[in-house]
């Protein structure tokens, strides 16, 4: 973020782009929905116990959705993995990286600490509020610390890859710096 934006700065409509910040966005959900499973391999989110039916699977039984279907997988080299699962990732993924690039395109300060912020706010808002209130997760205080350390830090590491792809692709497709940066500010590439 430059030096003179504020939380209050909203960027000039002229320097906007709407469309290169959906594409983005969803480049950059793909992208960090994978980093996102990345950081899970050495800090599993749950117990095997409680991933049996894991919040993903829970939420699809809550919508009406079968045991059956919502546990239905395919086989990749001998693993069998949980699509319905993985529809809820990405979409996840997806759907908050495109808000967040079109947001940065209108409010610089959502950038705030490189996404970082933002992710905290939603581990809060879904880990914390929202997923227990649905009974979808136990209450915070009955989750193991290491689920929480594991989607606390894991929120922060995804915000930031959307935020470093979101930052390299629009300046790289724009040939522009963002859109609160001057551009007689801006380095010549």
């Amino acid at each position: 973020m430059a030096s003179s934006c504020t939380l209050k700065t909203i960027t000039d409509p002229v320097r906007r782009r709407l469309g290169t910040a959906v594409l983005v966005g969803l480049i950059a959900g793909i992208f960090s929905a994978i980093v996102k499973f990345g950081w899970e391999v050495p800090f599993p989110p749950r117990t095997p116990e409680r991933n049996a039916t894991n919040p993903p699977q829970a939420l699809w039984e809550m919508l009406g959705m079968s045991h059956e279907t919502s546990h239905a997988t395919y086989s990749y080299l001998g693993n069998e993995l949980p699509y319905w699962s993985f529809v809820i990732h990405f979409g996840f993924a997806i759907f908050f990286a495109i808000a967040y690039c079109v947001i940065a395109e209108y409010w610089p300060a959502i950038k705030l600490w490189q996404g970082a912020a933002v992710g905290i706010v939603l581990y809060i808002a879904f880990h914390v509020v929202i997923m227990p209130a649905m009974g979808i997760v136990p209450a915070p205080w009955n989750q193991p610390f290491g689920e929480h350390f594991s989607e606390f830090f894991g929120h922060i590491v995804w915000m930031w890859s959307i935020e470093i792809v979101r930052r390299d692709l629009r300046n790289r497709i724009t040939h522009e710096p963002d859109a609160e940066v001057p551009l007689e500010r801006a380095s010549v590439r």
